[in-house]
């Protein structure tokens, strides 16, 4: 990569399924904030520049984003976009299932190095995604997870930022790491994936739950009981765009501009007002990551 990395893109696959843009929603009458996306990635059957995804946000209700990052190249690149777009906030960090390859190459204390000086620039307020994932990555790589972990708890509690992070089939494993080490003051469960008691157990230690478009599908009855319990001040919205499209457009391209289906979904679960519930998120978002503009 240059040092330059306005340029950096990554093409999702297109597979089989079908690549085509929804339709917008209806627009929010009260503006919400997307939590986290990854906006680097290219995906749908017209690619659209970061300015446009801006755009069509906006349009429908969501004022701004938080663009995560979960390499190295990846995490430069979200720290450009934030300083480039005063809609965008930035998360850096070394994704867990990147790190035991960055730990075989003998780069790991290099690429966490990279993400402690790119948590310095003033627009990126998060450490994220980091975590533990022991679905994908086998018992030889969670040294180095754990490891790379530990080493992104450190930097988001020296600077001061927020920690996104990322579990999947680690529930008690990162919630006793968060435990033993001591977590940053501001933690957000990224695509939050775990169930009811989870759900309790984070909000009672000051942990923000962020839910995404999985959230509508059928087989999620567990995210549905979490949403449930969790305390309104500790709920946030995402997209994890490319990924995680809510029904009915499951499988197709994501982007923040859906941000307002999963938002409805979520009001009409909990029986609350939807200009209700978006005025709580957007409150909740600036609370964890401070103002989108200076």
């Amino acid at each position: 990569m240059t040092d330059d990395p306005s340029g950096y893109v990554r093409q999702r696959e297109q597979s089989a399924r079908d690549v085509r843009w929804p339709a917008p929603p209806e627009p929010l009458a009260v503006p919400v904030y997307d939590n986290h996306a990854h906006l680097e990635i290219e995906d749908g059957d017209e690619p659209r520049s970061l300015a446009q995804q801006l755009d069509h946000a906006a349009e429908v209700g969501v004022l701004g984003v938080v663009q995560a990052g979960g390499d190295i190249d990846s995490s430069r690149w979200s720290a450009w976009a934030a300083a480039s777009h005063p809609r965008v906030l930035a998360a850096v960090a070394i994704h867990p299932n990147e790190a035991p390859a960055y730990k075989a190459a003998g780069r790991l204390d290099e690429a966490i190095a990279v993400i402690d000086e790119l948590t310095a620039q003033p627009r990126v307020r998060a450490v994220g995604e980091t975590g533990l994932d022991f679905f994908r990555t086998d018992e030889d790589g969670l040294p180095a997870q754990f490891e790379s972990f530990e080493a992104h708890i450190d930097i988001a509690k020296r600077r001061g930022v927020a920690m996104q992070i990322h579990d999947r089939d680690a529930h008690e494993a990162v919630l006793e790491t968060l435990e033993r080490v001591g977590a940053p003051e501001r933690t957000v469960f990224h695509c939050f994936s775990g169930d009811a008691d989870m759900a309790r157990y984070s909000a009672e230690r000051g942990y923000w739950l962020s839910f995404a478009g999985n959230i509508t599908f059928k087989n999620a009855q567990n995210l549905r009981d979490a949403l449930a319990v969790t305390p309104r001040e500790r709920i946030l919205v995402e997209t994890d765009a490319p990924f995680l499209t809510p029904t009915p457009h499951r499988g197709r391209p994501n982007a923040p501009y859906l941000i307002p289906v999963t938002v409805r979904f979520m009001a009409e679960e909990l029986g609350v007002e939807v200009d209700e519930l978006c005025a709580q998120i957007a409150q909740n978002t600036l609370e964890v990551y401070g103002a989108f503009t200076d």
